[in-house]
């Protein structure tokens, strides 16, 4: 049985809109992508007019697993700078003997700055330009990372519309850059038939009176069409253009659902080039006189270690490979769960995938 001053306090109480509750998620359990703060019409006892609350914060997406995410650093680690540029480097300073300082420079420099981009994304959950609210004097930083990233993505493209444009041409016969006989050939086009010598700087050259192979005819005159100089601009090259926008449309294909999408695709990106580079390998190894070059090729030269330019070739090696303070590495990071064990995915990606697949490389 309720008195008369209950039920007064009751109704004014009635006059009013309750505020429900909002369930809290404690901070241990990492889960800020699930908290979402929620404002609701509420009357303003003073000035007797509803107050409209914003909308939910949209919570941020995540990897669909943890095999997602590895694959994906996997694929960002290992490109074209494992597979061409390595090999040449490390044939260039010194065979065998490179491969001290560049291990070295991975566990110095690499290794300890992928971990910090790991961390730091997993952490804040940001972005390259939204983390730095943490330290508002290096927002620049973020700023310079999407630069670099939208420069290199724009490169990277064109060499993918290359590689898309001699896939097509390759369902043919007979392949148009084999012989001499075409429209694009110059008098000078012919296999080299002359003596192979190194010459001042270590590099192997070919001594021959033949200057262009037929390969290197079809790429400049015919794919390329390189014109006399920077004041002959040439024509549209058709062909590499469709080919640049079917580039485009795969890349937008594989990431327009954010990590959902792009997550599912590092299965193939990721592995796709281990499984060719061991069948080439594999090939390779059956060629006559495979042991002798590669002895050839990793042989150290122990005097190059001398050279400062050596170690700095092997420290810009991981910067090119590994690509930490690009943006990509914190950016994936962003989308892992709070708890995840981001150093044990840097010590396989740096020691196992990273060097792995240099070595894999120098080999074939």
């Amino acid at each position: 049985m309720t008195t008369d001053k209950q039920e007064k306090v009751g109704k004014d109480v009635g006059d009013y809109q309750r505020v429900p509750s909002v369930e809290k998620t404690p901070l241990s359990e990492g889960n800020f992508d699930k908290m979402e703060a929620e404002k609701v019409p509420v009357k303003d006892t003073h000035m007797n007019n509803e107050m409209v609350g914003t909308s939910k914060v949209e919570s941020r997406g995540s990897w669909g697993s943890q095999v997602d995410f590895l694959l994906a650093c996997i694929g960002y680690a290992v490109g074209l700078g494992n597979i061409w540029r390595f090999p040449y480097l490390c044939y260039r300073n010194g065979g065998g003997a490179f491969l001290i300082p560049y291990f070295l420079m991975m566990v110095i420099v690499g290794m300890p700055l992928f971990f910090m981009e790991l961390a730091f994304g997993q952490y804040a959950r940001e972005g390259p330009i939204t983390i730095w609210k943490a330290a508002p004097l290096f927002k620049g930083i973020g700023y310079a990372m999407v630069c670099i990233s939208g420069i290199v993505t724009v490169y990277y493209n064109l060499v993918l519309a290359w590689a898309l444009f001699f896939f097509f041409k390759s369902f043919t016969k007979d392949l148009p850059w084999k012989g001499c006989e075409n429209i694009w050939n110059t008098d000078a086009c012919g296999y080299a038939n002359g003596t192979i010598g190194i010459n001042s700087d270590n590099e192997t050259v070919l001594i021959s009176n033949i200057s262009t192979i037929p390969a290197e005819e079809y790429w400049k005159n015919e794919v390329l069409q390189v014109s006399p100089g920077i004041d002959d601009m040439g024509s549209m090259r058709w062909q590499l253009a469709a080919c640049l926008f079917l580039a485009w449309v795969i890349v937008y294909c594989c990431i327009f659902k954010g990590v959902k999408s792009s997550g599912k695709v590092v299965y193939f990106t990721a592995t796709f080039p281990y499984v060719v580079l061991t069948i080439l390998l594999i090939r390779g190894l059956t060629l006559e006189g495979a042991w002798d070059g590669i002895y050839f090729y990793l042989k150290p030269n122990w005097e190059t270690l001398k050279d400062a330019k050596v170690w700095n070739d092997a420290a810009t090696q991981i910067f090119y490979s590994l690509g930490p303070a690009w943006g990509g590495i914190l950016t994936f990071a962003s989308f892992n769960k709070f708890h995840h064990n981001c150093y044990r995915c840097v010590t396989f990606l740096g020691v196992y995938i990273d060097s792995g697949m240099g070595i894999l490389s120098n080999a074939l």
